[in-house]
């Protein structure tokens, strides 16, 4: 396949856009179900929903024991010293190390006998941090993150992708800081994106320029670009200090590390103490979200910082330009690039992000509001991937599509549709069917189910009270209670604004009303 980039509007055929309303549709279907179909078979629809209610309370138990055993993994993976076990892989000998786990030992043995494509002292790793209006507070203390590595920083290559459209204010901050820091890193460079005429406004295009003048200077230096893996960090984004030294380490382990992109664990636990309740509720269930997916690399995909090997970027021309959502879609894109033959390897090590914070509360409930919009908008992908899969020439197993592409649409559809059907379907029987004995009823099981559900609630009190950051000392101790009591805004922050921003992207998308401005989200720092 060459194709892979999105389409133009104008060069949309009938399928693709009827692919874009498909989310949508079935979203709303789903979502009026309950009326017509109570209309219709009262008794059935309230089956229909008990059923729908138990599945719900089965997947409550799943993704409660997952993110239990994607949290101790996470927390075994961070103590490990992955510099010293990269060490031990750059030069192996046939002994039995007892100091790391078995598995690091059956590794090198690996190894021994068959040379990585990327031997672990050749790697260099090429730093993309993307600015658009951010200033020295925000930048500092994420090049600050990257240099506290573990990993040498002298075969580090910064790169500062700034925009230079629509008054963007982050090129005086990004010079301070290549100018501050550029004798810490093996090069130090900064990229201004132009105003580009066919691209949206969005992260995608930044980074691809910055991404197509770093081939130009490697290129120009003779490095390998076989050898640069590239990570893309927000602004905000602050890496675990054995981050570098993990993902070199699992890179030389990978027998084909162009096929594979490598995700650590996003933890939106920078400022969580400084955000209003619904923003941090909201952040905690991301980042265990985050924690429960790296357990299922089946439907991983590419998500905010991502590693990828600078080869396979430049074999994929980088990111799309035509999308806000870059980082989800690049795995797409990948996947189409190399015939299906591209996996997401999980990397059980946080990266920790900023939680949404803007000037005041009003501006903060609505930016928060934004960036799950923008998120929800990967349903645009469903429309791309039955385009590449079906309509399209390709070696990849029909059956592997077919389940690739069913995923994507449920995950989206579920997550437009499952917090609102929860939380009102029971009553709507009831409302047209008074009469009726199954739907009277339907609203007493139901919250017996759901009262069984709650009990994973505990495991939510237990992992965001061992996942939060040092309390700073601005605050008084009764703080951490309102960390607890914060979770009774569950229901309100799931609905208003997760279920809400999936439905109106998918309603957008599926009216053609297109999102190509990639709102960026404030970086507001508290003193």
């Amino acid at each position: 396949m060459t194709g892979i980039e999105i389409p133009l509007q104008s060069e949309k055929k009938l399928h693709y856009r009827l692919f874009e309303i498909l989310p949508g549709a079935l979203t709303w279907t789903i979502l009026t179900a309950p009326f017509w179909l109570s209309l219709i078979a009262p008794t059935i629809t309230a089956l229909i929903i008990i059923a729908f209610f138990l599945l719900w309370l089965v997947r409550a138990i799943g993704l409660n024991i997952r993110v239990l055993q994607g949290y101790r993994m996470m927390q075994t993976q961070i103590k490990l010293d992955w510099a010293k076990m990269l060490d031990d892989i750059t030069d192996p000998k046939d002994t039995y190390n007892r100091e790391f786990p078995k598995w690091h030992n059956d590794i090198k043995k690996r190894l021994i006998e068959k040379e990585p494509m990327i031997a672990p002292d050749e790697i260099i790793h090429a730093v993309f941090i993307a600015a658009y209006n951010e200033g020295v507070e925000v930048l500092e203390p994420t090049i600050k993150a990257v240099l506290a590595s573990d990993f040498d920083s002298k075969k580090m290559i910064l790169v500062m992708a700034y925009e230079g459209r629509d008054g963007a204010q982050s090129k005086t901050a990004v010079q301070a800081m290549i100018k501050k820091y550029a004798n810490k890193f093996m090069e130090a460079l900064a990229y201004e994106h132009p105003l580009t005429e066919g691209e949206v406004r969005g992260k995608g295009g930044n980074i691809t320029y910055a991404g197509r003048q770093l081939q130009k200077y490697l290129k120009s230096k003779q490095i390998d670009p076989l050898k640069v893996m590239v990570t893309t960090l927000d602004s905000d984004n602050r890496p675990h200090k054995s981050y570098f030294s993990a993902l070199s380490y699992v890179v030389a382990a990978t027998p084909d590390p162009v096929r594979v992109s490598y995700q650590p664990i996003p933890m939106f636990t920078n400022n969580i103490w400084d955000v209003p309740a619904p923003m941090r509720v909201i952040a905690t269930g991301n980042s265990f979200w985050n924690i429960v997916l790296s357990l299922r690399p089946h439907v991983l995909r590419n998500f905010a910082s991502h590693a990828q090997s600078m080869k396979a970027l430049i074999d994929t021309d980088f990111w799309s330009t035509r999308t806000i959502v870059e980082d989800g879609h690049q795995y797409w894109r990948s996947y189409f690039k190399f015939e299906g033959k591209y996996e997401v390897y999980p990397l059980y090590i946080p990266i920790y992000q900023d939680a949404v914070l803007s000037s005041n509360y009003r501006k903060t409930l609505k930016a928060q509001f934004i960036q799950l919009r923008r998120w929800a908008w990967g349903a645009s992908d469903v429309a791309y991937v039955a385009d590449k899969a079906f309509f399209s020439k390709n070696k990849i197993s029909k059956t592997d599509k077919i389940f690739k592409f069913l995923r994507l649409l449920e995950g989206h559809v579920s997550w437009a549709t499952a917090p609102i059907i929860l939380a009102f379907a029971a009553f709507v029987p009831l409302l047209l069917n008074p009469d009726n004995y199954t739907a009277n009823q339907l609203p007493l099981i139901a919250s017996r189910i759901q009262t069984v559900a709650l009990v994973g609630i505990f495991v939510t009190f237990f992992l965001s009270i061992k996942t939060l950051p040092p309390k700073p000392k601005r605050y008084k101790s009764h703080k951490s209670i309102f960390m607890v009591l914060q979770w009774v805004l569950l229901p309100v922050t799931t609905i208003m604004f997760n279920a809400m921003a999936a439905l109106v992207s998918q309603t957008r998308l599926m009216l053609g009303r297109y999102l190509d401005n990639f709102d960026v989200t404030d970086k507001v720092v508290k003193k």
